[in-house]
């Protein structure tokens, strides 16, 4: 079947001769080629999509993704347990019916009954404290009532010391090397192999957010528990490492296969929650880097990115050509350059469109080059290509230089929504001579963003290391996290791509990737239609809630780590780059993404709370196929829009890895996602687009004026940016190998400077001896010997040697 998102699908003939036969026939060739591209597509009039971003989506939606429909039988099971426990306990009440003391003596009894040797008596203990956490859904008439004693459960669970419980029975349960041996030798893995880490994980996710949820009519005593648990979790306590680390741990050891039966996407969706309770969001995000410009003598903030965003339009999307080639339906170039009354008509329309930005930006976007039509499937091919590394060995060239530049507010010019910015006053370049005397106008207007001072303050602590002293470094929670990922990063950066490749819609199955089914695939596969159908809906929505979790996991650990120190960004960024990051998110968009973003794999009879209150209708094929009534799916469009934006973060000021956009053949990729008519995605769309116009050239930007005009009135204004005019189509990512193995160089010294201060200093003694060196004992990492014959590959065996050279060195 013709795929209806390639170049040129189901396009019509052109006719070449520019005669008035080829003329008249050239709307029947549209028409017929839109109602094709319709029937295979649906409907491209997609509608302005009311979406609010934010930190997560709603309380009861999260909660429902913990779970999938193959599970929905234990919601019973769970009410079992605790009931057969809860009558041996308390004679002729429910538990809604107790005081607050008795429904914490009871807790204490049921914390007291886990620590039995039995595995089985053990398990049905976890089970009852599970429906507790989950509500007690068997004493509650309405879907508000269980959220509602969901949240007060937890919050008495926590009181009672229920997570460090847990926290121990999970350390025993990752360590069992009896489960992991049982599932590696089972020919396929079910949701059978993972049933106590699916229940001591869904008790833990559920007090993380529950208590992470903060509300007006919460009283002091929540809000202590709060504030406690989150010291708990960003913290090492009891000499135990930060909770997010143990998580980080479980995703390389299911990566490595030695634990094939962990339920993947309930670890993800716990360490997305625990480093956005521990690290915080956006908002919080926000209220951090105002706090820490104001520390270091930086002028405010007066604009907040995502707010600006959300007062944005969205333009209307492309049209059905845009991508699909329908330059052979347009007359030749020869004809084109004699009609400069309508080239005319059409700078003056352009003219106009610069002057309201509120005006549709694609209803007459100019024909495709017939190198953009060329581009899908070789970018295609290029991308399979890159991503094949990331199953093997994630070795791609090393990552450019940057300045990474903060908001700041100046005058506004009318009609834009941006403060333009000014990175560089010391150059003229760009700028006519009779203005080189507002030049101190501009300098001040020029924005120093937090990594500028931090990355001079490091060059000055590099200078002068003895008169400058010890740096004091705050012990933050987004430090401590550094500190303890530093070691184990690329692995850790690694396995999660490595998941979200295997979850990505456009992957193809291979027999060597990995396997993220097993906390979703029943032990006995369905035997009817409804059944295969109703399993079809559950795995695809549990590949979505992957997607999501990766996504904005990266996200946020990108942003708090850039808010901390440039140079820990750097360094995370650079191990996503070495792993295939950018092709990876390119071929994610290389889909129907107004398909993707509109699906829906949901049944909502079947989520968390409804599910446990209501009565299960009787499914059938036609309601599974006709889904529900949502416009569009909520973690599909927030998935999007984090990939985006990680993508954003990778590439900005960065010459090399926008080198790899324009090699990979990014541009009709990311313009076929403009036919998503919501501000935010077109916004980090027309973003990556802007900074490749001048490697794409002149031509490519003739023939989409439209998507410049668009660049031009949302994207932000930068003085002495020559993104409208500069060509630079010659350029290869080498060119820029010296600034990559700068940023290198500073993010090891940063390192090195920072964290391995009593091994490595310079101004330290050195042992000479030969045997007392040899002897030494070092300390790996945990999981080192997981990838011990990966990085004996890459950095030993495919290491070229000169051994005249060494010797002459001695």
């Amino acid at each position: 079947m013709e795929d209806p998102a390639a170049p040129g699908a189901g396009s019509p003939p052109a006719d070449g001769n520019g005669n008035g036969k080829g003329k008249q026939a050239a709307p029947k060739g549209r028409e017929a080629f839109r109602s094709q591209r319709r029937e295979s597509e649906g409907s491209v009039d997609c509608p302005t999509l009311e979406f609010e971003y934010g930190d997560s989506d709603g309380h009861a939606a999260e909660l429902s993704e913990l779970y999938s429909y193959t599970e929905n039988l234990e919601f019973t099971t769970n009410r079992r347990c605790f009931e057969e426990d809860f009558k041996t306990q308390v004679q002729g009440k429910e538990w809604l019916e107790l005081e607050e003391d008795a429904q914490k003596a009871y807790v204490m009894g049921l914390l007291d009954r886990l620590e039995v040797v039995s595995r089985e008596r053990r398990l049905k203990v976890a089970r009852a404290v599970l429906y507790l956490a989950q509500g007690t859904f068997g004493e509650c008439d309405s879907e508000v009532d269980v959220l509602h004693w969901s949240r007060y459960n937890c919050f008495l669970l926590y009181q009672m010391g229920t997570f460090s419980a847990f926290l121990e029975l999970l350390h025993m349960e990752i360590d069992n090397s009896q489960a992991c041996s049982s599932a590696l030798r089972k020919p396929a893995i079910s949701i059978a192999d993972s049933t106590e880490l699916r229940v001591l994980l869904s008790v833990m996710y559920l007090m993380v957010e529950n208590i992470r949820l903060e509300r007006e009519t919460d009283s002091c005593g929540w809000r202590t528990a709060r504030d406690t648990f989150r010291t708990e979790l960003s913290f090492s306590m009891h000499n135990e490492e930060p909770f997010a680390l143990l998580l980080f741990s479980m995703v390389t050891k299911f990566c490595s296969g030695l634990a094939p039966h962990f339920p993947i996407k309930k670890v993800l969706l716990l360490l997305w929650k625990v480093v956005m309770f521990t690290l915080g969001g956006f908002e919080h995000l926000q209220a951090l880097k105002v706090q820490k410009r104001a520390e270091l003598g930086l002028p405010p903030l007066a604009e907040d990115s995502i707010q600006v965003v959300k007062s944005m339009r969205a333009a209307s999307p492309p049209s059905y050509t845009l991508d699909l080639g329908e330059s052979q339906l347009a007359p030749p170039p020869s004809k084109l350059r004699g009609r400069r009354g309508s080239r005319r008509q059409l700078l003056t329309k352009q003219d106009s469109l610069d002057i309201y930005n509120e005006r549709d930006l694609f209803k007459t976007e100019e024909p495709a080059t017939e190198e953009e039509e060329e581009s899908t499937g070789d970018g295609e091919r290029t991308l399979d290509g890159e991503l094949d590394l990331l199953e093997q060995d994630p070795l791609v060239p090393p990552p450019p230089s940057q300045t990474l530049l903060s908001a700041e507010r100046v005058a506004f010019p009318k009609g834009l929504p941006w403060a333009p910015k000014v990175r560089d006053t010391d150059t003229l370049v760009g700028l006519p001579r009779p203005i080189h005397e507002s030049v101190k106008t501009l300098k001040q207007h020029k924005y120093v963003s937090i990594a500028d001072v931090q990355i001079k303050n490091e060059e000055e602590l590099e200078k002068c290391p003895m008169s400058l002293g010890e740096e004091m470094v705050p012990e933050t929670p987004c430090e401590i996290l550094y500190q303890g990922m530093l070691y184990s990063l690329p692995q850790y950066m690694i396995a999660l791509l490595k998941i979200l490749l295997a979850a990505a819609p456009t992957s193809k199955a291979k027999t060597d990737s990995i396997n993220i089914l097993a906390d979703v695939l029943p032990e006995e596969m369905p035997i009817t239609v409804l059944q295969s159908m109703k399993l079809g809906i559950d795995v695809n929505r549990h590949k979505e809630i992957i997607v999501k979790s990766i996504s904005a996991l990266l996200l946020l650990l990108l942003k708090h780590f850039k808010l901390n120190h440039i140079y820990q960004f750097e360094y995370v960024s650079q191990h996503l780059v070495f792993a295939n990051c950018i092709p990876l998110i390119l071929k994610f968009f290389n889909q129907n993404i107004l398909s993707y973003i509109t699906a829906k794999n949901s049944i909502s009879v079947l989520d968390y709370p409804c599910c446990t209150i209501q009565d299960l209708p009787e499914l059938t094929t036609e309601s599974l196929e006709a889904g529900d009534n949502n416009q569009f799916c909520w973690r599909n469009l927030f998935s999007c829009i984090n990939l985006l934006r990680l993508l954003n973060k990778l590439t900005k000021w960065k010459h090399s890895r926008t080198m790899m956009l324009v090699v990979f053949k990014s541009a009709p990729i990311l313009k076929r996602a403009l036919k998503v008519k919501q501000a935010m995605l077109q916004l980090y769309v027309l973003k990556l687009l802007k900074i490749q116009t001048k490697y794409l050239g002149r031509q490519w930007r003739k023939s989409n004026m439209k998507t410049m005009s668009a660049i031009y009135q949302k994207v932000r204004h930068r003085m002495n940016d020559d993104w409208a005019y500069g060509n630079d189509i010659d350029a290869r990512p080498w060119d820029f190998q010296a600034e990559e193995c700068t940023l290198r160089a500073n993010i090891e010294a940063f390192n090195s400077r920072r964290y391995d201060r009593p091994q490595d200093s310079e101004f330290s003694p050195v042992d000479n001896c030969l045997q007392s060196v040899l002897g030494q004992r070092l300390d790996l990492p945990e999981d080192f010997h997981y990838s011990y014959e990966l990085w004996l590959e890459r950095e030993v065996f495919s290491q070229p040697i000169c051994w005249e050279e060494l010797l002459q060195n001695h």
